[in-house]
């Protein structure tokens, strides 16, 4: 009976295995972004949020901005925004008026400041009465230190693999010696 039952735990940790790893190849993600929001005000939707994640001092990173209309979430066929930034409450950034054709809108930008930063999206001339209107989110950087928490939590996944691991084939190579 226990042999049935050491089969059964192996063919579920092989099928739990198998499903693991076939995730890792999925273009589907189960959270959005760190640094990513959206507000919905006067009609339209404005998303916005960084890439990579987790912005680095002194390195290039992407913002990444979306309009759409309505609460179907039509894209828009062209759009006018500027962003400024604040860190402290003090401007430190703007990033100019633009005419954008389409619903996207990739911007580089280089984080000088480490922490909580306020950035004001202006979008203009938009809906009925062609006014600004104007989005406020919040949007972080990691200095550094960030990747002592990246580092710490693969150093976990990985002790708890060797772990499992071991515990699991150590009973299987015991079995196989008597």
């Amino acid at each position: 009976m226990t042999i049935q039952m050491s089969k059964k735990r192996s063919i579920f940790l092989i099928f739990i295995l198998l499903f693991s790893f076939s995730t890792l190849f999925a273009d589907a993600f189960a959270h959005s972004m760190f640094n990513s929001s959206e507000k919905f005000e006067a009609g339209y939707r404005v998303q916005v949020a960084t890439l990579p994640e987790f912005p680095q001092i002194g390195e290039s990173s992407t913002f990444l901005v979306r309009v759409s209309e309505g609460f179907e979430y039509t894209e828009v066929d062209r759009f006018t925004m500027g962003i400024r930034i604040y860190y402290n409450e003090e401007l430190i950034d703007t990033i100019p008026v633009t005419h954008i054709e389409g619903s996207h809108w990739d911007i580089d930008y280089v984080w000088k400041n480490s922490g909580n930063h306020i950035v004001k999206v202006d979008l203009y001339n938009i809906g009925e009465n062609q006014r600004i209107t104007t989005y406020t989110f919040n949007m972080g950087t990691q200095n550094p230190f960030g990747y002592i928490f990246f580092i710490a939590i693969a150093i976990g996944a990985l002790f708890l693999a060797v772990t499992v691991g071991y515990v699991y084939f150590t009973k299987k190579f015991k079995k196989s010696k008597l």
